[in-house]
C-alpha cells in the first residue's frame, strides 16, 4: 500500500473498537499497564457528546487504522490562556518514518490556529528516544518536571 492511500482524518463513531485497540498498543509501548474496562463507551461521550472533551484524529490505512493522535483544550492559570494538550500520539510500528507523525502534528496546529490558540504541550516518557528525537526535530522544546498521579 502507497503512502498515497493513506489519510488523516478526525477519528469517527466506527473507530472506537479500533480506537482502543490502538489505546492498548500505545500503552505497551510506553511500557504502562492498560486496562480495558469501558474506555470505547466513555471515548465515544467525551468524542462525540453535546460537549466533545477530547478531539481526536487517525492515520486511515484503509484495511486498518495506523495510529492516532488525541487533545484536550486546557487552560493555563500562569499566562491567563488556553493550551492544546496533545495526549497521545501513536504509530503501529510498520508506519513510523513515513512522515505520518509530523502530518499528525501538523493537523493539530491547523486545529490550534482554527481555535485561536497559540501553544501545544504534551508530554512523553524519559525512555522513549525515539519520540524525543521527532520532537526535537519538529523544533518542540522540554522542561523537565515530574508527572505525579494521586488515587481518589
Amino acid at each position: 500500500m502507497g503512502v498515497s492511500s493513506r489519510k488523516i482524518r478526525r477519528v469517527r463513531e466506527g473507530d472506537l473498537p479500533s480506537l482502543v485497540s490502538l489505546c492498548r498498543d500505545h500503552a505497551v509501548y510506553e511500557g504502562s499497564e492498560y486496562h480495558e474496562n469501558g474506555q470505547k463507551d466513555r471515548l465515544h461521550t467525551a468524542l462525540f457528546g453535546p460537549r466533545p472533551l477530547l478531539h481526536g484524529w487517525v492515520v486511515d490505512a484503509e484495511d486498518e487504522l495506523a495510529g492516532f493522535m488525541t487533545a484536550t483544550i486546557d487552560y493555563a492559570t500562569w499566562p491567563a490562556d488556553f493550551f492544546l494538550h496533545m495526549d497521545c500520539l501513536y504509530l503501529k510500528p510498520a508506519f513510523r518514518g513515513q512522515g505520518l507523525g509530523q502530518e499528525l502534528i501538523e493537523n493539530l496546529r491547523q486545529f490550534a490556529r482554527e481555535k485561536k490558540i497559540n501553544l501545544i504541550q504534551w508530554q512523553t516518557p524519559s525512555h522513549n528516544d525515539l519520540g524525543i528525537r521527532f520532537y526535537e526535530r519538529l523544533g518542540a522544546y522540554s522542561k523537565d518536571k515530574k508527572r505525579y498521579f494521586l488515587d481518589v
